[in-house]
């Protein structure tokens, strides 16, 4: 399996979101675990990760991301949830991602990717992603919401 397209917020989460993951399908269970490798092992074995059932609307409730390790996954309905990705590693860490719809165009992507994983960003990936399909429109949206901006 290629390496996950996945940026990070540098030292660890800054804000609502701890950066982007561009999957390059919606096959949640070819997809995790490349993304699970991918985390830091110090923050402990991935235990479970939660999507929205929109986004994922075929995810299985359980994931082997390696032999003998299984992730539950849980589907959610909420707003809050869209276009993300919770990834919780035991009692040690929790990463909240932006997730980069598959389809998108790399040049979009990249700035996603970029903006989420910004310590200054303090959208959520919700908005992050409306922002930006937005337009050039939504650069000035971004900044006057106090974010540098998907450039």
């Amino acid at each position: 399996m290629p390496l996950p397209r996945l940026r990070l917020t540098p030292d660890g989460s800054h804000g609502p979101l701890d950066g982007a993951w561009w999957p390059r399908c919606d096959a949640l269970e070819l997809e995790l675990p490349a993304l699970v490798g991918s985390l830091d092992p110090s923050t402990g074995a991935v235990t479970r990760v939660t999507v929205e059932s929109a986004a994922w609307p075929d995810a299985p409730h359980k994931v082997m991301t390696a032999p003998g390790h299984v992730i539950e996954v849980a589907l959610t309905d909420g707003a809050a949830e869209a276009h993300a990705i919770t990834v919780d590693c035991g009692t040690v860490g929790r990463w909240e991602l932006l997730v980069v719809p598959p389809d998108e165009p790399a040049g979009a992507a990249a700035q996603l990717l970029a903006a989420a994983s910004d310590p200054a960003n303090p959208l959520s990936a919700p908005r992050l992603l409306a922002l930006t399909e937005s337009g050039p429109d939504g650069q000035a949206l971004w900044e006057a919401e106090g974010g540098a901006g998907p450039r």
